[in-house]
C-alpha cells in the first residue's frame, strides 16, 4: 500500500476557482498510478487531510470528496485512507462515515481530537467504541497510529496495552 498525495491549492489561488482543474489532474494521475500499481499488485491510498487545522491548502479534505474521486477513477486497487482525526475535524459523524465508506477503506489512521495525541488522552473520540465498530464491520486491516505522544514512544503505547487487557488479550494482541 502506498499513499498517493493529492497536492495543494497554489498560494494566492481561490480553491473554488481551481477545484475542477485540480480534480481532473488528480483523477488522471490516479488512473496512471493505478495502472502502475496493478503491475506490482499494490494498493494506492488517498487520504483526505483536514483544511481547518492541519493544511488549509491541501486539495483533498473530506471523505465525501475522496469517495467521489475514487468513483470517477473506477480502479479497484485504489482505496480510501481514512484518518479519523481529519474526518472528525472536517465532518464528525464518524460512525456513519465508517459505515458509509467502509467498502472503500484500505487503511485507518487514528489520533485523538483536538490535541492529536494518544487515543486515551482527553478529547472528542471514544476509541473503544470505534474499535468495536470497526470489528463489527469486519475491518481486518492495520490501524496506523499517527499521533504525537505526550511522553516518549513507549509511554505513548500504554493505551494499547490497556486496550488489549480490556479485551482479554496479552501483549501483542494474542489470546490468553
Amino acid at each position: 500500500r502506498i499513499h498517493l498525495m493529492a497536492g495543494r491549492v497554489p498560494l494566492g489561488t481561490d480553491r473554488a476557482a481551481v477545484a475542477g482543474e485540480m480534480e481532473t489532474t488528480f483523477i488522471e494521475n490516479l488512473r496512471y498510478a493505478a495502472d502502475l500499481l496493478a503491475q506490482e499488485d499494490m494498493i494506492g491510498l488517498v487520504e483526505p487531510i483536514n483544511s481547518r487545522i492541519t493544511d488549509p491548502r491541501y486539495f483533498l479534505n473530506t471523505p465525501h470528496q475522496a469517495a467521489a474521486i475514487l468513483e470517477k477513477v473506477g480502479q479497484p486497487n485504489l482505496k480510501l485512507q481514512l484518518d479519523l482525526f481529519h474526518c472528525q475535524i472536517m465532518d464528525g459523524n464518524l460512525s456513519r462515515n465508517l459505515e458509509t465508506y467502509f467498502p472503500l477503506i484500505g487503511h485507518i489512521q487514528i489520533a485523538q481530537v483536538p490535541g492529536r495525541h494518544e487515543p486515551d488522552s482527553p478529547g472528542e473520540l471514544n476509541f473503544p467504541y470505534i474499535f468495536e465498530l470497526l470489528e463489527s464491520l469486519g475491518y481486518t486491516g492495520y490501524v496506523g497510529c499517527e499521533y504525537a505522544p505526550k511522553g516518549d514512544t513507549l509511554e505513548g503505547l500504554g493505551w494499547l496495552r490497556s486496550y488489549w487487557q480490556s479485551r482479554g488479550l496479552q501483549h501483542g494482541g494474542t489470546s490468553k
